[in-house]
């Protein structure tokens, strides 16, 4: 990885490697290769499903510290399943990702929403 102790801490990436990302259900991209070519530029989280399955390939680019501080929030990417698309997101999270490089276009076509999970219903209390 070329981030260099001095340093700030750049974005993260997380990338999903469970039932359907990474496996042979996505045919024609390279799963492992991947990861490791984002690995080379940026911190990478590997992660069991994400629950956007129908999004295979998906990854996640979390804002460093100071794209916090400017109001950057995780930018979820879906059928992230060109070496191209895999590139575009090195290039924008080396840039400084979310909260400080504004989004390429390209990956603006990639962009998902993730899925909101329900909130348990409220207790009856034992009645």
């Amino acid at each position: 990885m070329s981030v260099r102790p001095t340093d700030p801490v750049p974005c993260r990436v997380t990338v999903c490697r469970d039932c359907c990302c990474g496996s042979t259900k996505v045919t024609g991209i390279d799963h492992a290769a991947q990861v490791a070519r984002l690995r080379e530029e940026v911190p990478v989280r590997v992660s069991a499903c994400l629950d956007v399955c129908d999004q295979a390939n998906v990854i996640v680019v979390q804002p460093s510290a100071a794209g916090r501080a400017a109001g950057g929030r995780p930018v979820w990417l879906g059928l992230v399943n060109d070496p191209d698309a895999t590139e575009d997101i090195v290039a924008w999270a080396t840039a400084g990702g979310p909260g400080v490089a504004p989004l390429p276009d390209i990956l603006d076509l990639y962009a998902v929403s993730p899925r909101r999970r329900a909130s348990p219903e409220p207790s009856s209390g034992g009645r």
